[in-house]
């Protein structure tokens, strides 16, 4: 089956040029936090997808319906209401896991985070290198 077209594609945009237009000092500085840490976790070099999305590594997603779309294997997006993580949405199953990372909220494959400050650094490393094995 070929590949479908998606919207939200790899492209040459510079991932530190956008990071560096987030207007909140706070996200902007987190932001920079979660592209070092997904950076070393993944051994991949960023790449923005679409206009907001920085994602790491390449992957073909198939959908219950037999779509397949390629799409990145870890990633992150600074929005303004919150850092969105991308990452194995199975994992957000794993209760004791979730309680200990701290305030957050989580929809389908998304961890979404106000601050760092807010959660378990080594927690959100642990689900972030999890997925990054899951999906190798």
């Amino acid at each position: 089956m070929a590949l479908a077209e998606v919207k939200t594609k790899p492209n040459e945009a510079s991932v530190l040029d956008f990071i560096n237009k987030v207007e909140n000092e706070q996200k902007r500085v987190d932001s920079l936090v979660i592209l070092d840490c997904m950076k070393q976790l993944t051994k991949e070099e960023p790449m923005m997808w679409g206009g907001s999305i920085i994602g790491f590594g390449y992957r073909v997603v198939k959908s219950p319906s037999g779509r397949e779309v390629e799409w990145f294997k870890v990633g992150f997006s600074p929005r303004k209401a919150n850092l969105t993580l991308y990452v194995n949405g199975s994992i957000f199953k794993e209760e004791e896991r979730m309680k200990s990372l701290g305030k957050h909220k989580t929809g389908g494959g998304c961890l979404y985070i106000n601050k760092l400050s807010d959660v378990n650094m080594d927690v959100l490393k642990s689900i972030i290198n999890d997925t990054c094995k899951k999906l190798q």
